[in-house]
């Protein structure tokens, strides 16, 4: 069922994120203009207590909670309001953003703030990873490289070009792998430059993945190859869009998958390097409420 979203909230804003200190106090008056009461606003310097501030907030009872963040905040966030009838509201402060792009959210404060004031709640979907639940997309491969290296600094004043310039940069320690995907009645097993396991469509703020998180599977999306420059030229393509780049893909989607890889690899989730293969990746179908665009 669709609804509007509450008008109480508490506000909770990563403020080590790209923008997240100057986006806190914009934040506050927007949302108390707009008629939105903040039980209680907080700019968190620590990332690390950002899930705790969450989970009290959550249960305090507050009809929704808002968060400020990159992809990482969101994604370490969500895992507090499955199961819960509290609604859950993001402003996009990070560097790529692709949760706000795939559900089209728009990446300023004020079209941010728009949609939490006049758009409505839904539920939907999470991936998973064993039994953590992330937002949008992990992934094995560069992506885990360029997460576990790239200094802060970078990602905070130069942004996704910085964050591109790095990833040129760790292409030199890359190497391919053998990637094992198994499912109820088969497998397969293939050749790798780098895996992506969406929930969401958008991945280091470019769209990869044909999906949304609403139709309740889970994409797993191998670049097939062994050659660096097949890994390159398969992001070129996807620049222009994810249907130019299939023929450089391979695609699993169903409801679950047990993914491995030869040698055993990290995993980064929303930009987090969190987990390592082998792992199960599912999907939790209308796991959450979400205030998305009307």
């Amino acid at each position: 069922m669709v609804t509007k979203p509450p008008r109480q909230a508490a506000l909770i804003v990563n403020g080590k994120s790209r923008k997240g200190r100057e986006a806190f106090r914009d934040a506050c008056r927007l949302l108390k203009d707009a008629g939105v009461e903040l039980v209680s606003a907080k700019a968190v310097r620590d990332p690390r207590r950002l899930d705790g501030e969450v989970r009290a907030a959550v249960a305090s009872g507050v009809p929704m909670v808002i968060v400020g963040g990159g992809d990482g905040s969101i994604s370490g966030s969500v895992d507090h309001v499955v199961a819960e009838k509290t609604v859950f509201a993001l402003l996009p402060l990070g560097t790529a953003n692709s949760f706000a792009r795939t559900l089209g959210i728009p990446l300023d404060i004020a079209g941010a703030v728009k949609v939490i004031v006049e758009g409505q709640v839904r539920r939907i979907d999470l991936g998973m990873i064993d039994a953590d639940y992330f937002a949008n997309c992990a992934a094995i491969g560069i992506s885990p490289l360029i997460a576990k290296t790239v200094p802060h600094g970078l990602k905070k004043w130069l942004g996704r070009p910085g964050y591109l310039a790095w990833a040129a940069l760790q292409m030199a320690r890359f190497q391919p792998f053998t990637l094992k995907v198994s499912w109820d009645g088969g497998s397969e097993s293939l050749s790798a430059l780098e895996v992506r396991i969406a929930n969401g469509a958008y991945h280091g703020g470019t769209e990869l993945v044909e999906t949304d998180v609403e139709n309740g599977e889970i994409v797993v999306q191998a670049v097939v190859g062994s050659a660096r420059t097949k890994l390159l030229w398969s992001w070129g393509l996807s620049l222009i869009g994810p249907q130019t780049a299939r023929g450089t893909l391979r695609e699993f989607r169903g409801k679950s998958f047990r993914v491995e890889t030869i040698p055993p690899l990290p995993i980064s989730i929303d930009g987090e390097v969190l987990a390592r293969t082998p792992v199960q990746a599912s999907i939790s179908e209308r796991a959450i409420r979400m205030v998305v665009p009307a």
